[in-house]
C-alpha cells in the first residue's frame, strides 16, 4: 500500500490507495448499491476512515454514519457516489469544504440514455467538477477495486494482490473478467471500470497503469474513446513497457448501436481500431475467454519466440487433432529427431520407433509408469521452444485405476513446470460437468487435478483448440520482441 505520508502522489493513488472514503448514499438496504459499497469496504479490510452519509440515519451497518458529507471530521481522499443524478451538483460543494482529490459516480442515467437532460447535467457536473477541482471516474460505473487497499466494486473479487492491471469501459465485463479469471490463478495489481468517462478517461488509466510496478500486464475493454490523440500516446507508450490485451467493444453494427446506449461513447472503426493495435503492438482479442487464456500464458510463462511445439498425452486421435490444430494456429510440430529417439530406445524399448510427436499414451501398456521420464526428455530437448501435456482424461481405464494415472500424470507435469526448463503448457479436459456429475469420481477427479494445476501456477486449459490459439498470439507477442 502506498505510504499514508507520501507526498507526491498521483491523482489516482487517491483512488487506488485511499485513506479515508466516504459512501454517498450508504444505506442498509441489500437492493441499493449504497449498500453494497459500504459492504465491501467492510469484507475486504479497507483500513483507512469509513464515513457512511445517510441524513436519514446516526449509523450504517454499525459505523457512525453523517448527514452530509460536509459534516464528516476531517478531509476525504475518495468518495463513492451512490446516489441520483439531481444529487450531485450540491454534492460537489461538499467535496471542495473536505479537499475531496477524486470521485467515483456510480451514479448513471445521463448522457448514456441519450436524453437531452440528462445529456445537459452531464455537462454541467462535468463543468462544476473541473472549476472546483474534483476529479470523476464515471459515471455509469462500477469504479475502483484495489485489493491492496481493501478497495472492491463487487463480491468474490481475490482479496490477494497480483500482477494484472484491469482499465475497463463496463464494470459487468470488468467483474465477470475477474471473477472467472481468479478461478485460473490470476491476481490483480488494481481495477477501474470508468464508464462515461467524463473527466478520468481510459488514457489517463492507462498512464497510470504502465507506470505503476505493481502491474505487469495490462487488460483493457474499450468501447469508444475521448480523445484519439491522447489515447494513441498512452496505448503506444504502455504497449512498449509491457503486455496489454484489449478488446475493442462495438465491432459491428448491433454492437455500435449498444455501446451508445451504455456509456455514451463514439465506437469508432473497427478497422482504425486493429491497425492501431497491431501498429502498438497491444495484443487484440475477442472476448472474455481469449482475454483470460492470454493472462495465463502472461502471468505464469516465460517468454516464447519459436513455434515448434511438443505435445504430450492422450489418445492417437486426441493427438491427430492436436497436431491439426496446432498447425492451422500458426505453430509447428516437428517430427521426433534421430537423437530423441536414440534416448527414448532405452526408456520405451518395445516401443520406441512407434512414437512421434504428439506422444501417444494408448499404445504405452504397462510403461505408463515410464512417462516423467518422457516428459523430461520432452522438456529438457532443444527440438522444442514449448511444451503441451495433455493429461489423459480420455483413458477407458477402471476409475480407481484412472484416478491414479492422472494424479501421477499431473505430478509430473508440475514438477516439469516448476524446473522451468522450457515453457510447459497442460490441458485437462474439454468436457463442462454440471453440479450433479461432480459425485462422479471422474468429474471430480478432473476438478481436483485442475485446481493442483492451477495453485501451482501451471498454465491449464480446458481444450487443446484453446491452448495453442492462445500460445500463437502468446508467441506472436515475444517474436516482435527479439
Amino acid at each position: 500500500m502506498v505510504p499514508l505520508e507520501a507526498k507526491h502522489r498521483s491523482l489516482l493513488d487517491y483512488a487506488f490507495y485511499p485513506r479515508h472514503v466516504a459512501v454517498i448514499g450508504a444505506s442498509e438496504q441489500p437492493v441499493s448499491f449504497g449498500y453494497h459499497y459500504l459492504k465491501h469496504l467492510i469484507d475486504y479490510g479497507f483500513g483507512g476512515e469509513i464515513y457512511p452519509v445517510n441524513p436519514h440515519k446516526e449509523s450504517v451497518l454499525d459505523i457512525k454514519a453523517y448527514p452530509r458529507l460536509a459534516d464528516v471530521p476531517g478531509d476525504v481522499d475518495f468518495v463513492i457516489c451512490c446516489v441520483s443524478a439531481d444529487m450531485v451538483l450540491p454534492l460537489l460543494d461538499d467535496c471542495t469544504v473536505k479537499n475531496v482529490k477524486v470521485m467515483h459516480l456510480f451514479t448513471a442515467r445521463l448522457s448514456e440514455t441519450g436524453r437531452s437532460q440528462a445529456i445537459e447535467l452531464e455537462k454541467e457536473i462535468q463543468t462544476k467538477a473541473t472549476r472546483l477541482g474534483i476529479n470523476l471516474i464515471g459515471p455509469n460505473c462500477m469504479g475502483v477495486y484495489s485489493p491492496d487497499a481493501g478497495v472492491s466494486f463487487a463480491y468474490g473479487l481475490p482479496s490477494e494482490p497480483g500482477n494484472v492491471g484491469v482499465v475497463f469501459q463496463s464494470g459487468g465485463a470488468a467483474t465477470l473478467m475477474i471473477q472467472t479469471a481468479a478461478l485460473r490463478g490470476i491476481r490483480f495489481s488494481k481495477a477501474v471500470s470508468y464508464g462515461n468517462a467524463i473527466m478520468i478517461d481510459e488514457s489517463d488509466i492507462i498512464d497510470y497503469l504502465a507506470d505503476d510496478p505493481k502491474t505487469e500486464i495490462i487488460a483493457a475493454y474499450f468501447e469508444g474513446i475521448k480523445d484519439g490523440k491522447k489515447f494513441i500516446d498512452s496505448i503506444r507508450r504502455a504497449a512498449q513497457k509491457k503486455p496489454v490485451i484489449a478488446i475493442k467493444g462495438g465491432r459491428g453494427k448491433a454492437g455500435t448501436r449498444a455501446v451508445s446506449s451504455h456509456t455514451a461513447a463514439i465506437a469508432g472503426s473497427s478497422s482504425i481500431w486493429k491497425t492501431a493495435f497491431n501498429q502498438f503492438g497491444v495484443i487484440q482479442v475477442r472476448d472474455l475467454d481469449e482475454m483470460t487464456d492470454l493472462l495465463v500464458l502472461f502471468s505464469g510463462l516465460q517468454p516464447v519466440r519459436g513455434r515448434r511445439l511438443g505435445i504430450i498425452g492422450g489418445g492417437g486421435g486426441k493427438g491427430v487433432l492436436a497436431a491439426d490444430l496446432a498447425e492451422e494456429a500458426g505453430l509447428s510440430v516437428p517430427p521426433l529427431s534421430p537423437s530423441m529417439r536414440d534416448q527414448l530406445k532405452p526408456i520405451l524399448p518395445a516401443i520406441w520407433d512407434w512414437l512421434s510427436n504428439p506422444i501417444d499414451f494408448s499404445i504405452w501398456g504397462d510403461d505408463a509408469a515410464k512417462a516423467g521420464a518422457v516428459h523430461h526428455l520432452f522438456v529438457e530437448s532443444p527440438d522444442f521452444d514449448c511444451i503441451i501435456m495433455q493429461v489423459s482424461d480420455d483413458n477407458p481405464m477402471r476409475d480407481d485405476w484412472w484416478v491414479i494415472v492422472v494424479q501421477m500424470e499431473v505430478d509430473s507435469i508440475i514438477e516439469m513446470f516448476r524446473r522451468r526448463a522450457k515453457p510447459v503448457v497442460a490441458v485437462l479436459s474439454a468436457a463442462r460437468p454440471g453440479y450433479d456429475d461432480l459425485e462422479d469420481i471422474r468429474w471430480r477427479t478432473i476438478m481436483q487435478q485442475r485446481s493442483r494445476l492451477t495453485a501451482s501456477k501451471v498454465p491449464t486449459f480446458c481444450s487443446i483448440r484453446e491452448a495453442v490459439h492462445a500460445l500463437s498470439k502468446f508467441v506472436s507477442y515475444w517474436e516482435k520482441d527479439k
